[in-house]
C-alpha cells in the first residue's frame, strides 16, 4: 500500500470509532451548527464531542501546521479526510471565521507570538472570532474605513461604528480595521488590530433581516482600548492584511455553492412532489433543473480542489478568489430556489411545525445576502474582468 492509502485506511478507522452518531446526516437547523468560542452552546454531547476529538487531532484546521495546532496535513492528505468526512456524512467539526479567515492572516502575517497564543485556540475552537470591516459609509469602498484609533503610548483608543458584523454578538474576540493615520491616502493608514469583545466601550446590536433572523449585527466602539501588542503585521499597511484575508473570506463564501451539509434537493424535491410510475421525480422540468444543478456544484467542486492545488503551489492568481466568490454565491443562491419551487406553496409556511419554522422560506431570503456580503457580485464581476480577463476599459 502507499502512504496515502496507508493514511487513508488509518483515517477511516479512527472517524468511524470517533464520530458520534448525533452528527452523522445532514444539518437540521442552526442550531447543529458547532462554533465553538467561551460560551458555546452545543445541540446534543456528540457534538461537544465531535469539536473536542478533531480538535485535539488538528482537524480543524488539517492543513495548518501542527506546531500552531493545525493537523499538519498534506494537500493531499487533507483531500482524502475530506473524503472520508463526505463518505459517512459527517457534519462539519467546526464552523470558524477563525479558521475560514483569520488564521491564514495570521500565519501569513502575525508575529510569533500572535501564531502561538491565538491559532491553537482557533483549531480547538475555544475562541470565536467576529470580523470588522464594513462601516456605514464604507462598504464596497472599504478603504474608506473612518473608525479611528489614537496612539497612546503603550496602546490605541478606538472609536468608530461597523456594521453588518456577523454574529457580533456572540463572538469572544474581533479582528478590526482601523484608520491609525487619518492623513495618509485612503489605502494607507489602516491598521489591522485584535481585541476582545467584552473590553469596555465595545456594544453590539442585532439587525433583523427580512428572513427574521438577526445573524448581522451594528457594532460600536466607545474609547475601546486595544493594546499594541495585539497589531497584525505593519502598521499603517493593515490593507496588506485586510485584502489576503478579503481572497479567503470570499472563497469561504464561495464554497457555499458546494452545499456539503444540507439535503440533496433532490431528495427534498421528492419528499415534496412525489414518484412517477418508473420511481423518478414526477415533474420533469424541476428534475432537469436539479440535474442542471448537480452537475454545475460537481464542476464547481472539482474547480475548488484545482483552485487549492494552485494556491498551494503559490500558482494562484490572487483574483481567482472573486472568480469563486461570485459563481459559488449564485449556485447557493440557485439551490434554495429549486427547494422552494419543489416545496410549492409548502415552503411559504413561515411558523408551522411542517415548516420547521418557516426554514425554506427564511434559508431563501438568507441567500440574498450572499451576493452582497464580501463584495458585492458587481465587485467581485468587475476585480474578473480587469484582473482575470484584462478588459479594456475596466
Amino acid at each position: 500500500m502507499s502512504d496515502l492509502e496507508v493514511f487513508r485506511a488509518e483515517t477511516r478507522a479512527w472517524l468511524e470509532e470517533n464520530c458520534p452518531a448525533e452528527v452523522r446526516g445532514p444539518i437540521k437547523s442552526e442550531a447543529e451548527m458547532i462554533w465553538g468560542g467561551r460560551d458555546a452552546v452545543f445541540a446534543t454531547p456528540g457534538h461537544k464531542l465531535w469539536l473536542e476529538r478533531m480538535g485535539a487531532r488538528g482537524w480543524t484546521a488539517p492543513e495548518w501546521p501542527a506546531e500552531y495546532g493545525g493537523g499538519g496535513l498534506s494537500r493531499e492528505e487533507a483531500k482524502v479526510l475530506a473524503s472520508e468526512l463526505r463518505r459517512i456524512k459527517a457534519q462539519p467539526a467546526l464552523n470558524s471565521f477563525g479558521v475560514w479567515m483569520l488564521g491564514p492572516a495570521l500565519l501569513a502575517f502575525g508575529s510569533e507570538e500572535q501564531k502561538k497564543r491565538f491559532l491553537p485556540e482557533i483549531v480547538r475552537g475555544e475562541i470565536r472570532w467576529c470580523q470588522g470591516y464594513s462601516e456605514p459609509g464604507a462598504g464596497s469602498d472599504l478603504a474608506s474605513i473612518q473608525t479611528k484609533a489614537e496612539d497612546r503610548g503603550d496602546h490605541w483608543i478606538v472609536n468608530g461604528q461597523k456594521i453588518w458584523t456577523s454574529y457580533a454578538d456572540k463572538a469572544d474576540w474581533i479582528f478590526c480595521l482601523v484608520r491609525t493615520d487619518p492623513d495618509a491616502p485612503k489605502h494607507l493608514g489602516i491598521s489591522f488590530v485584535l481585541f476582545d469583545m467584552r473590553t469596555p466601550g465595545v456594544t453590539t446590536r442585532p439587525i433583523t433581516l427580512i428572513s427574521g433572523k438577526s445573524p448581522f449585527c451594528e457594532t460600536f466602539f466607545d474609547d475601546v482600548r486595544v493594546e499594541k501588542e495585539n497589531l497584525v503585521g505593519t502598521l499603517n499597511r493593515g490593507w496588506d492584511v485586510a485584502k489576503h484575508l478579503l481572497a479567503h473570506e470570499r472563497t469561504m463564501i464561495g464554497a457555499m455553492g458546494e452545499v456539503a451539509g444540507g439535503r440533496p434537493v433532490g431528495q427534498v424535491a421528492l419528499d415534496a412532489v412525489g414518484a412517477g410510475e418508473d420511481g423518478r421525480l414526477d415533474d420533469p422540468m424541476l428534475r432537469a433543473r436539479i440535474a442542471d444543478l448537480e452537475i454545475d456544484q460537481a464542476a464547481f467542486r472539482l474547480a475548488m480542489e484545482r483552485v487549492g492545488d494552485q494556491v498551494k503551489a503559490k500558482q494562484a492568481h490572487p483574483a481567482i478568489a472573486s472568480m469563486l466568490k461570485y459563481y459559488g454565491s449564485e449556485l447557493n443562491k440557485r439551490r434554495h430556489e429549486l427547494l422552494m419551487a419543489a416545496g410549492g406553496a409548502d415552503a411559504l409556511e413561515w411558523e408551522s411545525e411542517r415548516s420547521r419554522g418557516g426554514s425554506a422560506a427564511r434559508d431563501w431570503l438568507r441567500t440574498k445576502a450572499n451576493s452582497i456580503e464580501g463584495g458585492t457580485s458587481e465587485v467581485q464581476l468587475n476585480i474578473i474582468a480587469k484582473h482575470l480577463l484584462q478588459l479594456p476599459g475596466a
